[in-house]
């Protein structure tokens, strides 16, 4: 096992690049990490330089990381080598509440077993369709007209609270924390009322993920998320961001409105948040 530095992170950046899409949430955070954006995290390989399998967990020297929700990402080329790296090497701190978040359901088994040998119990928290851009010449711009082009703008630190009450995950302390972090830090878009207030916004995760998608509910059916998913798309490729969102399976609408707009998907591939020491 080998802890990733500087010009290692960009190294592998490269690497990720080319195993898009099923990469794409490791990709995400270290495309963030590697442009200096705010992180907790600690990227460790099972080898350098030809590795295996990348994992992104938090930093056990940085204490900003208890102010978040516990999560470890990674991506594997080679399911032998991660059973291994789970197991055998502690790559992974299993004394605590921690979310396995957004890996190959394929390896579903694998954690469970793994889990249970070590005592620490489990449960699927959610099961996600990942949708992405491979380019903007697939994007489908829906039209709007110069009124509603005036009312779009960004969030900013005035409107923690609202998103925060109504985000799905949200709610709490942590919540509150999670969406400051990301609104200082990257790129967000939204529509606003007649008096500047946000009726509709989207925001980027820090692994670069478009996400938090809501529009109030007396402002919904005219058409302003499809607007706003549109934008926001063409923001972040002008700007060298991967292009790309996870949604819930149960999540129809949000689904219809990325596929209708040209974003596509591996058919073969879903991505799950296990929950483990719940």
């Amino acid at each position: 096992m080998k802890v990733l530095h500087k010009d290692e992170l960009l190294m592998a950046e490269e690497v990720l690049l080319k195993h898009l899409p099923k990469s794409l949430k490791v990709y995400g955070f270290l495309y963030g990490i590697n442009r200096n954006k705010p992180n907790t995290l600690e990227v460790v390989v099972d080898t350098w330089p030809d590795f295996k399998v990348i994992i992104c967990r938090p930093d056990p020297k940085n204490k900003s990381s208890l102010e978040f929700t516990k999560e470890v990402s990674y991506y594997s080329m080679d399911e032998q080598v991660l059973r291994k790296m789970l197991t055998e090497e502690n790559v992974i701190d299993w004394s605590s509440y921690f979310q396995m978040a957004g890996f190959d359901v394929s390896h579903a088994s694998l954690l469970k077993e793994v889990s249970s040998n070590r005592r620490v119990n489990n449960r699927g928290f959610t099961l996600v369709n990942l949708l992405y851009l491979p380019d903007c010449s697939h994007l489908i711009t829906p039209a709007f007209d110069s009124e509603l082009e005036s009312r779009i703008s960004s969030l900013d630190l005035s409107h923690v609270d609202l998103v925060n009450k109504t985000w799905k995950f949200g709610g709490d302390e942590k919540g509150h924390r999670n969406i400051t972090k990301l609104i200082s830090n990257f790129p967000s878009c939204c529509i606003t009322d007649g008096q500047g207030q946000p009726i509709t916004w989207i925001l980027m995760y820090d692994y670069c993920a478009m996400g938090m998608l809501y529009t109030l509910p007396e402002h919904r059916g005219k058409g302003y998320a499809k607007v706003l998913v549109s934008i926001m798309s063409k923001r972040l490729h002008a700007q060298g961001y991967p292009v790309y969102c996870f949604i819930e399976e149960e999540n129809t609408v949000s689904y219809r409105i990325f596929k209708n707009l040209g974003f596509t998907e591996d058919p073969s591939y879903r991505a799950a948040w296990f929950e483990f020491n719940y």
